[in-house]
């Protein structure tokens, strides 16, 4: 069994955080995020620690303690350091632009694809095939992301298409006559 939610969050400089009956709202220098948490998990505020008790002794509490502490964890994370993923184009032609609150990205279409992105959430591009997207919610940042991504994923055959930062993709051999 998990015993995840025994680590207390320790609350960095500058990152206050408030709980009121299951809300938990967490501010830092990079915003402010909040969640609610389920109503099995008691959160405790003591000496710059957050503590998660759950209500029962069965699994289903134990579980969301673990669950509902590394949500707090990376709000706590967000808020003072921020989180950022790094996206890389490979095939002839495809080119990213970040222009305010919108990428561009040119990927073998006979268009333009052209991607809002939500509050909270910025992208750069140091060159044209590479995009760095940042935010404070990681759930966010992973998200975007991934619909990104969504666009033109990495095929098999030559590996052309939208990848991780990283990321493998295994290659398949042609067909042979």
């Amino acid at each position: 069994m998990s015993r995840v939610a025994d680590n207390p969050v320790k609350i960095v400089d500058g990152v206050t955080v408030d709980i009121e009956g299951q809300e938990v709202k967490v501010d830092g220098p990079k915003g402010s995020l909040s969640m609610t948490v389920n109503a099995s998990v008691d959160l405790k505020v003591e000496e710059g620690l957050v503590v998660f008790v759950p209500n029962s002794n069965d699994r289903k509490s134990e579980a969301m303690a673990g669950t509902t502490r590394a949500l707090v964890q990376n709000m706590v994370l967000g808020v003072s350091e921020g989180f950022e993923k790094r996206l890389e184009l490979q095939g002839v032609g495809y080119r990213a632009q970040a222009k305010g609150n919108q990428v561009s990205l040119q990927l073998g279409f006979s268009h333009p694809v052209d991607y809002e992105l939500p509050e909270g959430i910025s992208a750069e591009t140091p060159s044209q095939t590479e995009i760095v997207i940042s935010g404070n919610d990681k759930q966010q940042v992973g998200q975007v992301c991934a619909e990104i991504r969504g666009f033109r994923p990495p095929e098999p055959y030559k590996g052309k298409g939208i990848r991780y930062q990283g990321e493998y993709v295994r290659r398949k051999e042609a067909k042979k006559k």
